[in-house]
């Protein structure tokens, strides 16, 4: 299986440090609001390198955190008049649910940075007492100089390089060593949540966060660190200083990136008004369309979110849902048990897709090519199957397009459609949660709804619903 690293600029074999086990690590949201669809790419891109990494017989240790401190969270919070720990934990659910609509399986450990801000101070005084680190005015910095290897991740000379967009500097540039150095701890401003230390009560600088809950729940050294490319410099760059400086071996052997996500060619932002959320996308399509979609390139090839293409990936995954469904119909009336000898020639021949199948994913999990092949496939069962085929042959067609499919984590059966007066009476029972302010039952019906296909609109004339 061949990875592309980063960290080397090329593919590799995987080998992990443990025979038959992996162990990692993806950078998870700042929980200050819906995720977005950018937020979407590398949740769906690496729970597919996850899966595939099961479907092979690895043991999977995968570790995703919330950040749940953060700038963005204080100031929602300010906003709201609520505290930071209400909006993250309020944030940290619909994630969740956003998530589970997009097939995202649960990390083995979602860590949360408040949780872990013993390990954090522990981390910071040892890179102090190693003297990476110096602390001024209640601020503690790391001395990016004395990594010697500070910017082999982002492949950027020292001298070049300017701080990253997403600065945590929260006193002025004349208290550093060095314009490079970033921060590990400040101290708290009024109002804001706010830990005890040795150098002041404040709050960890971001970076530190994922060095601590990849140490603490994969340990020191681990197989791969995942992201966003945005990520790559500072955060992941900082990361390996931190990580390499404290516990003297290389933090992770494979850096994996997806690429960016643009909308209508391009940058998604909110000042250009095509900031689309997760939540807005499932009002208009079942998120396994969304999924579809952002298998539907190389996760390295920047990716173009557009409604024609969204379009073509709801028809593309019809495809394949279709044919599951065919073969259903078939084995509903198919009478013969086992295959014929001519069937078992034909069964023979699907061993093909599969080698294709995994030829792709094992080439640094190439999803694009990888859908192909279940295309192939479903081409395949719909020109051989019929209705004299023996159950035994419709049967292994129908589980391998499913378990090809599952690999990707592709939901391609269909749920039993429901009817209109069933949806309008769980609407009503919605209805009569939301007035009763028991918002976790109304939550839990419009998620059932939404399981079967049923999406909710909540506008001035009343609730509107449509399938998906």
């Amino acid at each position: 299986m061949k990875v592309f690293n980063t960290l080397t600029k090329k593919k590799e074999e995987f080998i992990p440090l443990e025979e038959g086990k992996v162990k990692m690590y993806v950078c998870g949201p700042t929980v200050y609001n819906y995720i977005h669809i950018g937020n979407a790419r590398p949740m769906i891109v690496f729970d597919t390198v996850r899966r595939y990494f099961e479907y092979k017989g690895y043991e999977v240790n995968y570790v995703s955190n919330f950040t749940d401190v953060d700038d963005k969270i204080i100031n929602k919070a300010i906003e709201e008049g609520v505290s930071a720990q209400e909006v993250a934990r309020r944030y940290i659910a619909e994630c969740k649910k956003d998530m589970e609509g997009m097939n995202v399986l649960p990390a083995t450990t979602h860590p949360l940075a408040t949780e872990e801000i013993c390990g954090m101070v522990e981390m910071i005084q040892e890179l102090i007492d190693k003297g990476y680190a110096y602390e001024k005015n209640g601020t503690v910095y790391y001395r990016t100089r004395k990594f010697a290897e500070y910017g082999k991740l982002s492949h950027k000379n020292l001298d070049d390089l300017r701080s990253g967009e997403r600065s945590l500097l929260v006193t002025g540039e004349d208290e550093k060593e060095d314009p490079l150095d970033f921060v590990l701890w400040k101290p708290k401003k009024e109002g804001e949540p706010a830990w005890q230390s040795p150098w002041s009560d404040g709050r960890p600088g971001w970076h530190i966060e994922c060095s601590v809950m990849a140490k603490k729940y994969l340990g020191e050294e681990i197989d791969i660190h995942a992201g966003g490319e945005d990520l790559v410099f500072p955060h992941h760059e900082n990361e390996i200083a931190q990580s390499e400086a404290a516990n003297g071996k290389p933090f992770a052997r494979y850096w994996m990136h997806n690429a960016f996500l643009n909308i209508d060619n391009r940058k998604m932002s909110k000042s250009l008004g095509n900031f689309r959320t997760v939540r807005e996308i499932s009002e208009q399509y079942n998120l396994q369309v969304l999924r579809f979609f952002m298998l539907s390139a190389h996760y390295r090839s920047p990716l173009n979110f557009s409604a024609e293409l969204m379009e073509a990936s709801k028809s593309g995954l019809e495809r394949i849902v279709n044919a599951v469904d065919s073969l259903k119909y078939l084995l509903g009336s198919a009478k013969q048990e086992e295959m014929t000898a001519e069937e078992q020639e034909k069964a023979a021949k699907t061993e093909e897709f599969v080698r294709k199948f995994e030829d792709a994913m094992d080439d640094d999990f190439n999803t694009a090519d990888a859908v192909a092949a279940i295309f192939d496939l479903v081409k395949y069962a719909n020109t051989t199957a019929a209705g004299e085929s023996s159950r035994a042959y419709l049967q292994s067609l129908l589980n391998l397009i499913v378990r090809l499919s599952g690999v990707l984590g592709l939901k391609v059966e269909k749920q039993e459609e429901m009817l209109d007066e069933e949806i309008e009476k769980m609407i009503e029972e919605r209805q009569a949660a939301r007035k009763a302010k028991d918002f976790a039952k109304a939550d839990a019906i419009r998620d059932a709804l939404l399981e079967k296909g049923i999406i909710l609109k909540d506008t001035r004339e009343g609730v509107q619903w449509k399938k998906a």
